[in-house]
């Protein structure tokens, strides 16, 4: 399933809902929390779209405190590796950062993407309010009716708990190492999809 396709569809579905997402005021910042697989890959999805003030690479959803990388790697804290995004509803509202989640990894496989299984590969949508509980539930239940995917859709829809910020050196990963292995191979492509379908959305 193509990234566009999936866009086309979400563009419609979500034009169709009656969200009741409260507009902020001009300037206000909100907060949204999505686990896609790697978060170097989603982080760097997400700091392409305009709106988005940063873009923080973390762990949530797991029972240790302040885990590191390496207990998290071993899929045992049940932490997700995550992003953390703040970003100006007014320019980009939480739908469309939906769309984009949904168009940028495969929400169909259970603790994995791709090359990358565990628990803290998992797909999840880690909501702030009760509006943004009901926006993932109704668009995951428009994708799975309609078919979209080939397989039911696995993202966890829960409450966002504590987030703990990543090690400094996978903040701007890709960024910072565009020429690694995995960054050419995984997150650049991730990127290019992006770029070639959500050019409305680009800064």
């Amino acid at each position: 399933m193509t990234a566009h396709v999936v866009r086309w569809f979400l563009a419609g579905a979500i034009m169709m809902m009656s969200t009741g997402l409260a507009a902020a005021a001009e300037g206000e910042l909100a907060k949204a929390t999505f686990a896609g697989g790697c978060f170097w890959c989603t982080e760097a999805v997400y700091a392409q779209i305009k709106g988005v003030q940063s873009v923080t690479s973390g762990y949530i959803g797991g029972k240790n405190p302040n885990p590191t990388y390496q207990q998290v790697c071993t899929g045992q804290t049940g932490h997700a590796e995550a992003v953390e995004i703040a970003y100006d509803p007014q320019q980009v509202p939480y739908e469309k950062l939906l769309e984009v989640f949904f168009s940028t990894h495969d929400p169909t496989t259970k603790n994995r993407q791709g090359a990358d299984v565990g628990t803290q590969y998992r797909s999840g949508v880690f909501y702030h309010d009760d509006a943004q509980k009901k926006t993932a539930e109704e668009v995951i239940a428009k994708l799975d009716a309609a078919k979209v995917f080939p397989g039911k859709i696995v993202t966890e829809v829960t409450p966002a708990s504590t987030f703990y910020p990543a090690e400094k050196y996978h903040q701007d990963y890709f960024a910072n190492n565009p020429f690694q292995p995995y960054c050419q191979a995984v997150v650049s492509p991730k990127v290019e999809k992006v770029r070639k379908v959500f050019k409305d959305l680009l800064k």
